[in-house]
């Protein structure tokens, strides 16, 4: 016994569902961390190390500094999860009815691939807008504290590409 059928909207939901428990949770559990190399990246002079990028972090915002930008990386991890599980599963029925099921077996790895790739175009949309923030947030001093401060801010300044940006590195990548 299935817990649901292959190919049905249950079975495109669980994998949405999967997807975001484990594309939110772990990303948001590492938040102090990816927190610290960002701020390495953009101000090395600063922050020398991930141990010292700690400490400065905790020395300058208290602990509490180490959770800045916890919303828009849940969101936006939960959200690119969704959309690579979910639509993973939909693009691998979709190519493999189109080759047949014969071709599907005989040529499954380059179907996986194709699935996986086509899935990940949509997964970096849906993920690019609250990167962008959480980058902000964490890196630029004084611009934004909360999501819901820098996404009008950002939208304000340059309108919907301010979200878009890093989408061809987040392809590239």
């Amino acid at each position: 016994e299935y817990s649901c059928e292959y190919g049905s909207l249950k079975f495109y939901a669980l994998c949405g569902v999967g997807g975001v428990l484990s594309c939110g949770l772990t990303h948001t559990g590492v938040v102090p961390l990816d927190l610290v190399k960002c701020r390495m990246q953009v101000d090395p002079q600063k922050y020398k190390s991930i141990f010292n990028g700690f400490s400065v972090t905790i020395n300058e915002d208290g602990v509490r500094g180490l959770a800045k930008g916890w919303a828009p990386t849940f969101i936006g991890y939960s959200l690119q999860g969704l959309c690579k599980f979910g639509f993973y599963e939909v693009f691998k029925i979709l190519y493999g009815n189109m080759l047949g099921e014969e071709n599907a077996y005989l040529w499954r790895t380059s179907l996986y691939l194709a699935a996986s790739a086509s899935a990940e175009f949509f997964a970096d949309i849906a993920l690019a807008p609250m990167e962008a923030a959480k980058v902000r947030i964490q890196t630029q001093p004084g611009y934004a504290n909360t999501l819901r401060q820098a996404l009008p801010k950002m939208f304000g300044e340059e309108g919907i590409w301010a979200f878009y940006k890093g989408v061809a590195p987040l392809w590239m990548r």
